[in-house]
């Protein structure tokens, strides 16, 4: 009996011994995975806190100046940019406001004539052209972006002249990171021209993050934008059907009023106004 009693309390003892190592570990465990958690719930915060975001800038923005390697200076007030054929070569400048929290560094750019949509991707990182100035546009502040072509070997430097004499939209693309090259975004811009005299209105079309989920599915956007664009061709269609019917509906008024002017004048026609189109004044 003596010694099974003793047999049992070794047991016991062991027991007891091997369940408080599990615990132990369990609560090690446990205690590293919270550690971790933290840990990268810290360095998401900290990347949050250096993450730039570019946009344009206010129209109420001052006015702000650059100056090119040939000693070119160019003055885009806010909200606007600037884009010049000069001699062959061509100028592009942009006044932005960075609404992120960190400090923005400009790293390539490319640009397109014509209006790029929501609905399109990105181009290439491959077709960017490096930007060869250092720009770092603070956060919550403005700062400037700049641009220039001057090969005319370069098929894209004529086309892009060509856009900016008739005054065609532009499509700039920015591709910049943080202050330490992390957490890269490519920021598409509309560069359109208003009004008869030089200026430039620069609106933000879309953002896309390259290291990481952008906030919004990238699917779920680009569906959105291809029903955007398929309501604005419906609606242009209608409103084409409409001015169509518009103009068949007078042709026809004006068909049968020349007819009862002729029977009424002796087989002479009778003399009537065009029918205005939808927006046309008529005439005097």
């Amino acid at each position: 009996m003596l010694l099974l009693g003793s047999a049992d309390w070794a047991t016991i003892s062991s027991l007891a011994t091997a369940g408080g190592t599990l615990v132990l570990a369990v609560a090690t465990f446990a205690s590293v995975r919270s550690s971790n958690r933290s840990a990268r719930l810290a360095e998401v915060a900290l990347r949050e806190q250096r993450r730039p975001v570019l946009a344009q800038s206010r129209f109420d923005d001052p006015v702000q100046k650059i100056m090119f390697a040939e000693g070119r200076w160019v003055r885009p007030a806010g909200g606007r940019g600037v884009a010049e054929h000069v001699d062959g070569n061509v100028y592009l400048a942009l006044s932005l406001r960075n609404v992120g929290a960190g400090i923005a560094v400009p790293q390539s750019w490319t640009i397109t004539a014509g209006r790029s949509t929501a609905a399109t991707a990105h181009r290439p990182e491959d077709d960017f052209r490096v930007q060869t100035r250092d720009l770092y546009i603070p956060a919550g502040d403005i700062g400037m972006w700049q641009g220039a072509l001057r090969d005319q070997r370069d098929a894209i430097c004529p086309a892009i002249g060509a856009a900016i004499d008739a005054r065609e939209t532009l499509t700039i693309e920015l591709l910049y990171s943080d202050q330490v090259g992390e957490q890269r975004t490519i920021t598409r811009f509309a560069l359109t021209p208003y009004g008869d005299g030089e200026d430039w209105i620069a609106s933000v079309v879309r953002h896309w993050f390259l290291d990481r989920p952008a906030p919004r599915s990238e699917d779920e956007s680009q569906a959105a934008a291809e029903r955007l664009l398929q309501q604005i061709a419906a609606a242009r269609e209608a409103a084409e059907a409409e001015e169509d019917a518009h103009v068949a509906l007078g042709e026809a008024e004006e068909a049968e009023a020349e007819a009862e002017g002729a029977r009424g004048n002796g087989g002479e026609p009778a003399q009537r106004e065009p029918v205005p189109r939808p927006g046309e004044q008529p005439q005097a």
